[in-house]
């Protein structure tokens, strides 16, 4: 059963309603969006603001339990780093001029901070593993009537 009262569970569907639906108005204002209806400085002012907000929003969708639980997930992060790696790679040969270069660079940090997730997910994992073999031999193990319990 949940603690929370129902008022509370509508309150907080509401605002990730609400922070979900900036967050892909801002992508979709700063892929383009503001081009359907805007022209010359008005155009880059909204795809500028538009990435601020869809920056601003995303960080705070990653800051959830679940969601950060599930971009820290071992596959997860093996896309992200072969999947924007090879986005950068292609864009850098692809693309010309800064445009390309710009959209290499943005691309290659992605997949560098997943490669750096992929690290230390690796060696939190051996960290673990290597306490855990050299403190097993100095903890006793729970026994039932003077037994260990794989000795019964």
């Amino acid at each position: 059963m949940r603690s929370t009262s129902f008022l509370a569970r509508v309150k907080s569907f509401a605002a990730d309603l609400l922070l979900w639906s900036f967050f892909v108005a801002g992508l979709a204002t700063s892929m383009g969006g503001a081009g359907a209806f805007l022209d010359g400085t008005e155009k880059t002012v909204a795809t500028f603001a538009g990435i601020a907000v869809a920056l601003v929003t995303g960080s705070r969708i990653t800051k959830k339990p679940k969601i950060k639980a599930f971009l820290s997930s071992r596959p997860v992060l093996w896309f992200l780093f072969l999947f924007n790696g090879g986005v950068a790679a292609i864009s850098y040969v692809a693309m010309d001029g800064a445009k390309g270069i710009a959209t290499a660079a943005g691309m290659g940090l992605v997949s560098l901070g997943a490669l750096g997730g992929l690290v230390s997910n690796y060696r939190q994992g051996a960290r673990a593993a290597r306490e855990t073999t050299h403190e097993a031999p100095y903890q006793q193990q729970p026994t039932v009537d003077g037994f260990p319990p794989n000795r019964r």
